[in-house]
């Protein structure tokens, strides 16, 4: 079986390489602000559309000329696949102006842009740049998307295909729901991911360098100094430290899940009204809409049936009777049926109910309710 992946190298461009990169961005974050500033004055755009305007407009600008017209047309082409999509795509938005201080580089080259040649990456305008080549591309790359950090450091992200054996087939089933103290809570333990809490081991070291910050900062009177600078960059160093610690705990148990499961069940759970609790710093350190992501994919990829059930009553609902309890207070960790009796922890009961509802075909506890697909206890339907 064959699959498309990204293979992700680290870049080392000289100071001439990256002053051309920047410049290379400041073209296409000036069409696509463009293009967001001709949307909102009500004009219809399209790709073809977008491409015959920047065509006018390289034949005007000599600045835009300097450019590379692949780079360019990449990057109108997302604008407009972003257009397409919030119209379509729930809860997605129109596309928004690129601020320079705050938007992170990306560029995107196709094939007729870009070659590799003496394990050097090339680019249109004698653009020459070193890999790091950590492992061997799988075979001939069909585009690249240039990136840099918030620490600086540049990446190349090369779209490949490769041959990949076909997961083993599997009949068993889980369920996973959402939480903070455990960020996944599993229908079996031996599939649940804890909360490792990698940015709180880094507490102390991050107040200190961060009162550090607050030393050298100088307010409006100027631009800040070196030593501030130092102090901001070991910050987002510590932050990506925690980030990249917590993705790769993400990997290995979304890994581990696909591996063993034909179906998975999960609680279909947005983060975001997290941002605006007293959980706010714990939730973003435990990454619940990354691992979430992470594990769609690999489920996906491996062929798993993958069933996104809405979180809805599931904390509230018997996963032995199907019984609507009381609503339960956050305090309350342990559930206890009020007509059957069975008790167990909240979460895991939530994770039974998830896995009941997806098995039943459905992807939601009202749902299951109303077509009378209800658990059996002791010969009779729940009610």
């Amino acid at each position: 079986m064959e699959e498309v992946v990204r293979y992700s190298y680290r870049l080392r461009p000289g100071a001439q390489a990256e002053r051309a990169l920047v410049a290379e961005w400041d073209r296409c974050r000036f069409l696509w602000n463009e293009a967001v500033h001709q949307q909102k004055s009500g004009a219809s755009l399209s790709f073809g559309k977008l491409g015959k305007l920047l065509t006018e407009a390289r034949g005007r600008t000599g600045w835009l000329r300097d450019g590379s017209q692949v780079a360019q047309q990449q990057m109108l082409r997302t604008y407009a696949q972003a257009l397409d999509d919030s119209f379509k795509v729930r809860g997605r938005g129109r596309p928004r102006f690129k601020s320079r201080k705050k938007t992170l580089l990306s560029l995107q080259y196709t094939v007729r842009g870009f070659s590799i040649r003496d394990g050097r990456l090339l680019l249109p305008k004698g653009v020459n740049i070193p890999v790091v080549w950590s492992r061997e591309l799988p075979s001939d790359p069909s585009s690249v998307r240039i990136t840099r950090d918030s620490l600086g450091h540049w990446y190349a992200s090369f779209v490949v295909r490769r041959e990949v054996e076909s997961a083993p087939v599997t009949q068993g089933g889980v369920g996973i729901d959402w939480g903070v103290s455990v960020t996944a809570t599993a229908t079996d333990t031996r599939f649940d991911l804890p909360f490792l809490g990698h940015r709180k081991r880094c507490a102390a070291e991050l107040a200190k360098v961060q009162r550090r910050m607050a030393r050298r900062h100088s307010g409006k009177r100027g631009p800040q100094s070196r030593g501030y600078q130092r102090a901001a960059r070991q910050v987002a160093k510590l932050h990506k430290k925690a980030a990249r610690q917590t993705r790769h705990d993400s990997r290995v148990w979304a890994k581990h899940v696909v591996a063993e499961h034909g179906l998975i069940a999960v609680e279909d759970f947005r983060p975001r009204f997290l941002a605006k609790s007293t959980m706010a710093r714990k939730a973003a350190d435990a990454a619940i809409g990354a691992a979430l992501r992470e594990l769609i994919e690999r489920g996906v990829r491996a062929g798993r049936k993958v069933v996104l059930v809405q979180p809805a009553y599931t904390s509230m609902t018997c996963s032995h009777c199907f019984a609507r309890a009381k609503r339960l207070e956050l305090c309350e960790r342990t559930f206890r049926c009020p007509d059957c009796g069975f008790t167990t922890g909240r979460d895991r009961n939530a994770a039974r109910v998830i896995l009941v509802v997806a098995e039943r075909g459905h992807s939601s506890v009202e749902d299951v309710r109303q077509a009378g697909h209800l658990p059996r206890v002791g010969g009779s339907v729940a009610v």
